[in-house]
């Protein structure tokens, strides 16, 4: 699992599991935009940290999804 936290000047983080491009978090100035892609489009929300914002996306995939990966863009 990726988890690119100590990156300062990253903006972006794709998540992806296993078939493919899940969404993706993105720096905000108010924390972390979290966008969602397919049937969960529109489920997103701004989170207070990074970590937060991948247990968001996390959860969003349901029970019994594993932890998508997140690379930094």
């Amino acid at each position: 699992m990726t988890n690119d936290t100590t990156t300062s000047d990253t903006a972006t983080w794709v998540a992806v599991g296993p078939a493919g491009a899940v969404g993706a978090i993105h720096r905000a100035d108010d924390g972390f935009r979290v966008e969602l892609y397919g049937l969960r489009a529109g489920r997103s929300g701004t989170y207070p940290s990074l970590e937060t914002a991948k247990g968001a996306v996390h959860k969003a995939l349901g029970p019994l999804a594993s932890r998508p990966e997140f690379h930094a863009h």
